[in-house]
């Protein structure tokens, strides 16, 4: 990695979409900062201090700290993610949708994509909305009414509207895909605030002063950064694990040429989903409670359907839930990564559609008979692997939640880690993907 890292640097046009990427990094991390118009930043700093551990805690994790200091970015691109679930699942259902997603070449992606952009628009104005409306009562706007009122909701989803540009712009021009890339700095930001964590364990204060070493807290902290490395080595095992297809193909004679008769595989991985299912459940999850942050506020504590919903939904999120909707919780959590695991695999991986393409080039596995044989041998191959690869991400993004019910409070979790490393992981690929292309242009022009 640190190699292709390297190599990369030296590469000028490499590094001019590095350094491109960079700058659009840093203005996103700017924007995190940048509070709305009309906010006591007083009152919301004793406002959002009161609300951590709850589900505030989390979506500030992800936005990079930009919700607790209200700022434009505050929604993130959490309205797009939802958005592109939306657009999927209606593609199950719609012919018309389903036909355009599948066959609609490069022309459906980019109706798709304004679809998906115009549905993004739509949230983002109900979600900020909603998140005027929840905080108009505690006292953070200074004039609150209509044109404060506007003039937040317009924030909002203008920055919303930013972020997807970004995105964009580094998925066009800079590296990586630019959405996922957005959500790995919100969550790697944190860092800085989970050495501090890990600093408070080790060694103890008496006011401002050094007074001691805490062998527990070296032992703890050890645990868990061992933890962290098994984590992320298992991840990288599973996102990097692929199983090979041979498939050969058959010898013909053009003429006085002899095509064909080299022998290739089908890379199938083990996540080939990568980490969207986690994002994807993670949105699911996490929707009941703030839409009834948002709209029934005053439901939250007390008794009832809504207060318990609220409860599961941030289960995730809190340690001051009771077991049982913990359970619950990680139970249904699971349930959806393993979902939308077999979903996204199958929406982007159509076994048929590559089994038509080998006959037509006159390849076969060897043992296998071309056409629906082909398609039924692969499919059990990549339900098999789809398989693993669910259940491993489910356990990952499943057993820190343990964590929630000790005393130690850190930003990262089995999510975090398995969005980090997976994008991570994609970035460098990109890279390498680049400086084989840029290998091959240069070779061609010599």
């Amino acid at each position: 990695m640190f190699k292709t890292i390297k190599n990369a640097l030296k590469t000028p046009e490499i590094r001019k979409k590095l350094l491109y990427t960079l700058v659009l990094i840093i203005i996103f991390r700017f924007g995190c900062f940048i509070t709305v118009p009309g906010v006591d930043t007083i009152a919301l700093a004793e406002q959002m201090q009161s609300a951590t551990g709850s589900l505030t805690g989390l979506i500030d994790t992800i936005s990079g700290g930009a919700f607790s200091n209200l700022s434009i970015f505050s929604m993130t691109i959490t309205p797009y993610i939802t958005a592109s679930i939306v657009i999927q699942l209606m593609g199950m259902i719609i012919p018309s949708l389903e036909k355009l997603i599948k066959e609609g070449g490069e022309a459906g992606k980019q109706k798709i994509n304004f679809y998906t952009k115009l549905l993004t628009l739509v949230l983002a104005v109900i979600e900020g909305l909603g998140i005027y409306i929840s905080y108009s009562g505690s006292g953070i706007f200074i004039n609150p009414g209509f044109l404060t009122g506007a003039m937040v909701v317009l924030s909002l989803v203008t920055g919303t509207a930013v972020l997807m540009w970004l995105g964009d712009q580094i998925t066009n021009k800079g590296i990586g895909n630019g959405i996922s890339m957005i959500i790995f700095i919100g969550i790697v930001s944190a860092l800085p605030s989970a050495i501090t964590t890990f600093w408070r364990l080790i060694v103890i204060y008496e006011g401002t002063k050094i007074v001691g070493v805490s062998t527990v807290g070296i032992v703890t902290t050890l645990a868990i950064v061992i933890g962290a490395i098994l984590f992320v080595a298992g991840v990288v095992f599973v996102q990097q694990a692929e199983r090979k297809v041979p498939v050969q193909y058959a010898k013909k004679v053009v003429g006085r040429k002899m095509y064909g008769g080299q022998n290739t595989h089908i890379p199938l991985k083990l996540a080939m989903a990568g980490v969207m299912p986690v994002i994807f459940a993670s949105s699911f999850m996490t929707f009941p409670a703030m839409m009834i942050q948002i709209f029934a506020a005053d439901k939250i504590g007390g008794t009832g359907f809504l207060a318990g919903l609220y409860e599961f939904s941030i289960a995730t999120s809190s340690s001051q839930v009771a077991w049982g909707y913990s359970l619950a919780n990680a139970i249904v959590y699971l349930i959806l990564i393993v979902g939308f695991t077999f979903f996204y695999t199958y929406a982007t991986f159509n076994p048929a559609e590559v089994a038509t393409n080998i006959k037509q080039n006159g390849g076969f596995i060897p043992g296998i008979r071309a056409g629906k044989p082909t398609t039924e041998y692969i499919s059990g191959i990549l339900g098999k692997l789809t398989w693993f690869g669910a259940i491993f991400l489910s356990l990952i993004a499943i057993l820190p939640m343990l964590t929630r019910f000790s005393s130690i409070d850190i930003s990262f979790g089995g999510t975090s880690i398995l969005i980090v490393v997976g994008v991570a992981l994609e970035t460098v690929q990109q890279l390498e993907s680049q400086l084989v292309m840029r290998h091959y242009k240069g070779f061609l022009e010599k």
